[in-house]
């Protein structure tokens, strides 16, 4: 192939990962023409690489990318019909390819000119739609979500605003309307007017929005929702003051200030480049311990509620996984359990992780779609009752 047919390949293949969502400038692609012809057509795996050091640049699209590149530069298998009669024995059957994204699938499809409606005579009928676009979009889950459905969830988790909900403290300031007395207040005014009389001076509690502490499970599993679920957090963080968010799959990643920023795409790539342990393996135990351990003490003082989001899948010891979710129960004041396997119509808590975890949460919910986010909000703007939300989920009476 020469080097102008190499060059719109590569161009057409970044076309096609732009397609299924990957943000792609014309910079980036340049950059790509430009690694492949370095490398050349020599090795497959020097071009992949090349490619994939120029185009991807968030650790949950190395996943869509690797198939991509199976799938575009693909090789011929023409295999003659004698070869195999040849073979001693009779060839092993392939083990069958894994499902293609919807968003990839979109991408390689060829565009097909939309078929012309036959003319119809007008009439004018009267109807009531049942149903909406948004609707629709609103109770989709992520993972079955084209590349305009997830941009879409992505803008309307965007829009999300949240009303918050203050408690009150132990500390007072002064207020006319006080149910408490100011005693030292009361004393100097009188001093000040001599005989006059008593005027008294009130108070009453000050308040402050509640701390939110998310844990994002980012590990393979949860590949799908991790995304959807830190643009959550950000509009969580843009909403409220004290807002602390954590990613964890084999260790804990404090991306609290990496959320701050105003715009939701400049953080998340801010975060896959400073997480490392994207899509690996789930130490759901240990994270929890180093959290109680490091932050608990100086984050879920006063009234902070916290979010574990996660499938509870955990290859480690249970038993140490309920002592750890123990502990950071009774450190903040709330502990709500977002779980995407919750989606399930059938779903029951048969893994070792889910059993540790579920009697020590004070809330369980789904985590899979717009609708399930909104429900989300709606929770942590209201008022809190520990030990009572979630408990006669039908999960947790079949964990009984």
């Amino acid at each position: 192939m020469s080097q102008g047919g190499l060059a719109a390949q590569v161009v057409q293949f970044a076309r096609t990962l732009r397609a299924a969502g990957l943000p792609l400038g014309p910079g980036r692609v340049l950059d790509a023409v430009g690694a492949a012809a370095e490398v050349g057509l020599g090795r497959r795996e020097d071009l992949y690489f090349a490619l994939h050091a120029t185009l991807v640049s968030r650790a949950e699209h190395r996943a869509l990318f690797d198939q991509a590149f199976r799938l575009f530069w693909q090789e011929p298998q023409a295999v003659p019909a004698a070869l195999a009669a040849l073979l001693p024995q009779a060839p092993r059957p392939a083990p069958p390819p894994p499902p293609i994204a919807r968003r990839l699938a979109e991408a390689l499809a060829p565009a097909r000119p939309a078929p012309r409606a036959p003319r119809a005579p007008a009439l004018e009928v009267e109807a009531h739609l049942a149903w909406s676009d948004r609707e629709v979009l609103r109770t989709k889950d992520f993972e079955e979500m084209s590349a305009e459905e997830v941009r879409e969830a992505e803008r309307a988790i965007a829009r999300l605003r949240l009303e918050v909900r203050e408690l009150k403290t132990r500390r007072l300031r002064p207020d006319p309307r006080g149910e408490r007395v100011d005693l030292r207040a009361t004393l100097r005014a009188t001093a000040r007017a001599g005989r006059a009389g008593i005027a008294l001076r009130w108070r009453s509690a000050t308040s402050r929005p509640p701390a939110v502490v998310g844990l994002c499970d980012i590990s393979g599993s949860m590949a799908r929702y991790s995304r959807m679920l830190l643009r959550f957090l950000h509009a969580l963080a843009r909403d409220r003051e004290h807002v602390h968010s954590f990613t964890f799959a084999t260790h804990l990643t404090n991306v609290t200030r990496l959320l701050r920023h105003r715009d939701v795409d400049l953080s998340l790539a801010a975060v896959g480049k400073a997480v490392s342990d994207w899509e690996g393996g789930t130490r759901i135990g240990a994270c929890l311990r180093e959290f109680n351990l490091r932050w608990a003490r100086r984050l879920l003082g006063q009234g902070a509620s916290v979010l574990l989001i996660t499938d509870g899948l955990d290859r480690e010891d249970a038993h140490r996984l309920a002592e750890e979710s123990e502990r950071l129960r009774r450190s903040c004041r709330r502990l709500i359990w977002l779980n995407p396997l919750l989606r399930f119509a059938g779903f029951e808590p048969r893994a070792a992780g889910i059993r540790a975890l579920l009697p020590h949460v004070d809330e369980f919910r789904p985590v899979h779609d717009l609708s399930s986010l909104e429900g989300l909000a709606a929770a942590l703007s209201g008022p809190a009752t520990r030990g009572r939300a979630g408990t006669g989920s039908p999960a947790r009476r079949r964990a009984r």
